[in-house]
């Protein structure tokens, strides 16, 4: 007979397929909205408000710890400068450049640079599938990147917005290997919620130069739809979930669903938003899906889904 416990977790894996589900939607979502509100401007709302909320969660729940976020408050910064900060300046300011399912297969690749980042710096073991993971995913992203251009160009040229989203990507790998060490002493959502306060405040003096703040008070119930979603599903539930999903099923584990990413921001673009998909776009999710469960996916996770779902 199974336990609670294994019922209850079993459940859980199918509430945190909500996770990619949200976050595969920003990448159409912001791709609309910067049509409408400057792109680092948009950045700057998002997380503001999410910051916002996200403080709030953290003083509801007792979780403010001043003592430690004083220790880490070098590591805070980079968090914030890396991954809500220069993360977001290159990701907006990149789709409106390239398509969102471009921008989705570049940083689905994040979680095998994650790994080797943590082999060379942080003496994690390497491990052979890494090499083969690291192969695949990166030929999915160069297919992409020289040949799965939007609006179906032929030309075999680079796309700013793709080198831009390689840049987020650099920042997302720094941003997760700082999180692996300023959070052996802060937790997931104290960590999240400095960062993202810190770094929402840079966005806005980084966003006074676009004069956009008077766009947004214009938005279009479209456009603040959109908003709403990216600060709250894909923001804060997202996060909340992500953070228990890496407590309860490990973070491993939690990372295989980063494959749904792409896939859930290429149905969004194509049936929402209307957007064309090449064969190069489809090829490079294959190798990238491929690549990233080859390195996340072991013996001992299949054992595991073997028996929750058996």
């Amino acid at each position: 007979m199974k336990s609670a416990s294994g019922k209850s977790n079993r459940g859980f894996y199918f509430l945190l397929l909500l996770v990619p589900l949200f976050w595969g939607g920003v990448f159409p979502a912001g791709k609309h909205i910067i049509a409408e509100v400057p792109p680092i401007t948009t950045a700057a709302v998002r997380f503001g408000l999410a910051g916002l909320v996200l403080l709030s969660i953290v003083w509801a729940k007792g979780e403010w710890n001043g003592a430690a976020v004083k220790r880490q408050w070098r590591g805070l910064v980079l968090l914030a400068l890396t991954g809500i900060f220069a993360y977001n300046v290159f990701f907006f300011v990149a789709l409106r450049y390239t398509s969102a399912v471009n921008g989705s297969l570049i940083m689905a690749t994040s979680p095998v640079f994650i790994t080797l980042g943590a082999v060379l710096f942080l003496k994690e073991r390497w491990n052979p599938r890494l090499g083969i993971g690291l192969t695949l995913s990166l030929t999915g992203v160069c297919l992409v990147v020289l040949g799965g251009l939007p609006y179906g160009a032929a030309s075999f040229s680079f796309n700013v917005g793709d080198l831009l989203f390689l840049g987020a990507l650099g920042c997302w790998v720094l941003h997760g290997l700082i999180g692996k060490v300023v959070m052996q002493d802060l937790s997931p959502l104290l960590t999240t919620t400095v960062s993202t306060v810190i770094g929402s405040l840079l966005l806005v003096l980084c966003s006074l130069p676009e004069k956009g703040w008077r766009s947004v008070l214009s938005l279009s119930a479209q456009g603040w739809a959109e908003m709403l979603y990216m600060m709250v599903c894909a923001t804060v539930i997202a996060f909340l979930l992500w953070n228990e999903g890496i407590h309860r099923i490990g973070a491993g584990k939690a990372s295989l669903y980063m494959n749904l990413v792409p896939i859930n921001a290429t149905w969004m673009a194509v049936f929402l938003y209307g957007t064309l998909i090449s064969w190069q776009q489809l090829a490079g999710m294959g190798l990238v899906i491929a690549g990233v469960s080859f390195v996340m996916l072991d013996g001992g996770v299949k054992k595991l889904f073997a028996r929750q779902v058996g």
